[in-house]
C-alpha cells in the first residue's frame, strides 16, 4: 500500500490516513506538512498549538535590532516577546500581565496607545482585520471568541469593526506615532513568519526617516 501511495496509484490518501503514518513514522510538523503536499497536494488544515515561549536564538536576534523595535506574537496577537526599543516606543510589556499581553486588547482599552496613533480608526481597521485573518489561518477561532466577546463588550469600536466582516494581509506599511517628547515618530514595519515555528510572527519597525532615526537614538541613550 505505501508503494501504491509513492506511486500515487489508488487515489489520493485521506487526510486521516496521512496523521496516522505521520504519527506512526514520528514525523515533525515539516516533515508532516510535505507529507501532505505529496499526498493532497496542500498543507493539513491549520490546527492551532498555543505557545508562550520563544528561542534564546530567536531573542538575540530581536536584540540585535537595538534602534529597530521588534515583537514576535502569536495567531492571537498575544506578545511573547520583544526587544528594548519596543519596550520605549511601543509599550513596556514587562510591565504588564501575561494574560494582557495583547495588541488589540490595548489598542483598544489602553488610552495612552489610542491617542499615539496618527490614524487611530484606520490603523485600528487595519489591526482588526489582520487579526481576522491570522487566527483564521491558525485554526485559533475557538481561541479567540472569549478575547471578542471581551472586546466587543468594553469596546463599541471594536464591535463596530469585527461586525464588518473585513479582512487584512499583514506585510509592510507605515505607522506613525506621536511620542509625547520627541513627537512624530515614522515606522516602516514589516511582519515575517518564524522559520519552524508556523505558531509565531516576527513585527519589525524602521525609521523610516532620519530624523526619526535621531529621535529614537535619543530616546534609547543611556540616561546620566
Amino acid at each position: 500500500w505505501y508503494t501504491w501511495l509513492e506511486q500515487g496509484r489508488g487515489g489520493a490518501p485521506s487526510a486521516d490516513v496521512l496523521n496516522r503514518i505521520a504519527g506512526g513514522l514520528m514525523l515533525t510538523e515539516p516533515e508532516r506538512e510535505h507529507l501532505f503536499v505529496l499526498g493532497l497536494g496542500h498543507p493539513p488544515e491549520a490546527t492551532y498549538r498555543a505557545s508562550d515561549e520563544v528561542t534564546p536564538r530567536l531573542q538575540r536576534v530581536l536584540d540585535a535590532l537595538e534602534f529597530s523595535p521588534a515583537i514576535v506574537k502569536t495567531p492571537t496577537w498575544d506578545v511573547v516577546a520583544w526587544n528594548a526599543a519596543a519596550a520605549t516606543l511601543l509599550t513596556d510589556y514587562s510591565t504588564l500581565p501575561r494574560d494582557q499581553r495583547n495588541i488589540l486588547r490595548l489598542m483598544f482599552t489602553n488610552a495612552s496607545i489610542k491617542a499615539a496613533q496618527e490614524d487611530w480608526l484606520n490603523v485600528a481597521r487595519y489591526v482588526v482585520g489582520t487579526f481576522r485573518a491570522d487566527a483564521a489561518r491558525a485554526g485559533a477561532g475557538a481561541e479567540i471568541s472569549q478575547l471578542v466577546e471581551e472586546l466587543s463588550r468594553l469596546s463599541p469600536e471594536f464591535d463596530a469593526l469585527w461586525r464588518d466582516n473585513n479582512v487584512a494581509r499583514h506585510a509592510d506599511g507605515l505607522k506613525r506615532l506621536h511620542h509625547p517628547v520627541h513627537g512624530l515618530l515614522e515606522l516602516e514595519f514589516s511582519a515575517f513568519a518564524v522559520d519552524g515555528r508556523p505558531d509565531l510572527g516576527m513585527i519589525v519597525y524602521n525609521p523610516a526617516t532620519p530624523e526619526t532615526a535621531r529621535r529614537i537614538r535619543a530616546l534609547m541613550a543611556p540616561t546620566a
